[in-house]
């Protein structure tokens, strides 16, 4: 695979290989930019997965790394993460094999059930709420990241969450006023993976939607991009797999968001082509 068109960018620092049958990205078409929101931008999944792995792992056999991956799957595929979580509980609390432990099943509904209290009603899918009341950060380098790439590219964000509470968070952190377009549920009639989001976004932006690059967390995000015809790069700072976002559309696989600078300006990369996320050894370090 020729790599020349990434500009050094190469597969043994951040590029993951890409399957033979996807053509690579076209780093010539890329004339703006579309960044979901919820695990993309903002770490906000990963905190209701703390959240939901503390409630499980009250329970026998559901404890430790199984609560967090039961969490974690649970969070991923839910069109509404929290009623779903809780929904699953009360299946938990009424399975003959829990029926011993009712209390530590009540004890998570009931925790649960407070994080459902903290959020909007009208929740729409899986989206995590970029203004959860609930403390979340945003994802290392993005802030740094958006405002180099502004400087080059329109960027707008798509997202499924709501409109004052999206705008809030970008506000919050500086970066709303980079954008050109802020895109959310009630933007379109319809939300990702239809392609009406990215269209719309391209269109605010003034390109054709096949000459913007978006860069999500999971298959929806990778869905709608495809069907606008646009490309897309999949982060695995969220909650997408290296596979899944593979097979629904990315032609490029990064570790975390911040590494789209190496890709798109590495010559104001300030890790020269290094992923921001630290190896195992680095860590250990």
């Amino acid at each position: 695979m020729n790599l020349d068109g990434l500009g050094g960018y190469t597969r043994a620092r951040l590029l993951l290989p890409l399957p033979m049958s996807r053509p690579p990205l076209d780093l010539s078409r890329v004339r703006a930019l579309v960044f979901d929101v919820d695990g993309t931008l903002a770490d906000t999944d990963d905190h209701l997965v703390q959240q939901l792995a503390q409630a499980l792992d009250a329970i026998p056999g559901i404890s430790g790394r199984r609560a967090e991956k039961l969490a974690r799957r649970v969070v991923m595929g839910a069109e509404t993460p929290v009623n779903t979580a809780y929904g699953l509980l009360d299946k938990l609390g009424l399975d003959d094999e829990f029926s011993r432990i009712k209390g530590a099943v009540s004890r998570a509904k009931d925790r649960l059930e407070e994080i459902r209290q903290q959020r909007e009603e009208g929740e729409t899918t899986r989206n995590l709420e970029a203004a959860d009341r609930i403390p979340h950060e945003m994802v290392p380098g993005v802030q740094t990241m958006l405002h180099t790439l502004a400087e080059h590219y329109p960027i707008s964000t798509v997202s499924t969450g709501h409109q004052d509470r999206v705008n809030e968070f970008l506000g919050h952190y500086g970066v709303r006023k980079l954008l050109r377009t802020v895109v959310t549920a009630e933007t379109t009639p319809r939300m990702k993976p239809y392609p009406d989001p990215i269209e719309y976004a391209a269109e605010a932006m003034g390109v054709p939607p096949e000459h913007v690059l978006v860069i999500g967390d999971t298959t929806v995000d990778m869905e709608a991009a495809t069907s606008a015809g646009a490309q897309a790069i999949g982060v695995l700072c969220g909650f997408g797999t290296e596979d899944e976002l593979r097979a629904t559309g990315a032609q490029l696989i990064l570790e975390t968001t911040s590494d789209v600078l190496a890709v798109l300006l590495p010559q104001d990369d300030p890790l020269h082509g290094e992923t921001a996320v630290p190896h195992e050894k680095e860590r250990a370090a």
